[in-house]
């Protein structure tokens, strides 16, 4: 036991003096270059233009201001890349254990080719092979919706916020609120009594009832309807999908719904084959059956690795900056150019992509401990 506590302090005290050994060595080396690592730049106008942002932005604004627009534009493209890539990955899970012979091997097929071939190649392969060959603006393919599609991006119907749009978002996150703790409640009351409390029907009536209530108590309407329109040189109005987050969007999402699937395929190959035939045998449907005995079960095994590619995804979203989406390390890289700064910048894109992933980490982590199997 003495000898274990002895070799942890001295493995602790090795790391710690390697990392004051070299965190001294950078400052004597910047400090003979002349160079600055200070972070007094970030105050600074920028200088540049960015292609894509979700908040307002121009070349005046600081380089920290910058910064943040790469870092809302990585968040964006992952989270909906995570939420797509998950269901896509379920669909081709549950396809490929069809007992569908065409179904199985179109899914298998998918699998095994998006997996073995690189992310970059794939990337490329939507940007330059697909969206960019796309027809120009006013030649460009008309969908139902309307939904515009051409070498511009993608444009759609969209709902844009007024007024009293942030009156209607308190409704909104109380209703969520409210709902969740009353599923919570009268699912704990019914399992402690026996006694039928309808917890899904009565947390959806507080979901959709609270906000739809609110949406004519906050005196006038929270959201409004924008269409696109063809003017003489490019669309305006409605929600626009440059090429560049279309590309990484879809190649991120099929690239990383092909692992998801062989993660979830294996969750449910995990659950014993008795619980299938019990509930089948209990007169539950295939449906059912997936959604309230497979799917809960089959979580414990699913969740770890599906946070590894979770994980992977965040950081895979870095190789946009070699198809022009000004995410987090397009925009960090284009400081370094402009203010002379590697340094400090690259400690700065190293931090947010370590914060994002802890960040995801934690949450799923929260939520393995909820559904692992307690052993008593």
């Amino acid at each position: 036991m003495i000898l274990q506590w002895v070799a942890q302090i001295v493995s602790a005290v090795a790391v710690v003096g390697f990392l004051i050994f070299f965190a001294n060595n950078v400052l004597q080396a910047a400090h003979a270059r002349g160079l600055d690592l200070g972070y007094g730049f970030v105050g600074q106008a920028a200088g540049f233009p960015l292609g894509e942002s979700l908040i307002e932005y121009d070349p005046a604004h600081s380089f920290g201001y910058a910064f943040l627009v790469g870092i809302l534009n990585t968040l964006k493209v992952a989270l909906v890349s995570i939420v797509l890539a998950t269901l896509l990955g379920i669909l081709a899970a549950l396809a490929r254990l069809s007992t569908n012979w065409l179904v199985s091997k179109i899914a298998s097929v998918y699998i095994e080719l998006i997996r073995n071939i690189p992310l970059l190649v794939q990337l490329f392969f939507w940007y330059f092979a697909v969206f960019l060959q796309l027809p120009s603006v006013q030649e460009s393919f008309e969908l139902p919706g309307p939904i515009y599609l051409s070498q511009r991006g993608l444009y759609m119907v969209w709902a844009r916020p007024t007024s009293t749009f942030w009156a209607w978002l308190i409704f909104l996150g109380v209703a969520v609120v409210l709902s969740g703790a009353l599923h919570q409640i009268l699912f704990r009351y019914q399992i402690r009594t026996g006694r039928t409390t309808y917890p899904v029907a009565t947390a959806l009536v507080v979901l959709i009832g609270l906000p739809l209530a609110g949406w004519f108590l906050v005196g006038g309407t929270p959201l409004a309807k924008t269409v696109p329109e063809l003017g003489k040189f490019n669309f305006s109005g409605g929600l626009r999908l440059t090429p560049e987050f279309a590309a990484l969007l879809a190649g991120l999402v099929i690239y990383t719904g092909a692992f998801t699937a062989e993660v979830v395929r294996a969750g449910i190959l995990a659950v014993n084959r008795g619980q299938f035939e019990a509930a089948r045998a209990l007169g539950l449907s295939p449906g059912q059956v997936l959604r309230l005995v497979v799917f809960p079960q089959a979580l414990r095994v699913i969740i770890p690795p599906l946070i590894s590619q979770y994980l992977n995804l965040t950081k895979n979203s870095s190789l946009a900056v070699l198809i022009g989406y000004p995410d987090l390390f397009f925009v960090g890289r284009t400081i370094i150019n402009q203010a002379g700064r590697a340094v400090p910048v690259f400690g700065l894109i190293m931090a947010s992509y370590l914060v994002m992933s802890l960040t995801t980490s934690v949450i799923m982590n929260i939520y393995n401990r909820r559904v692992r199997l307690v052993e008593r």
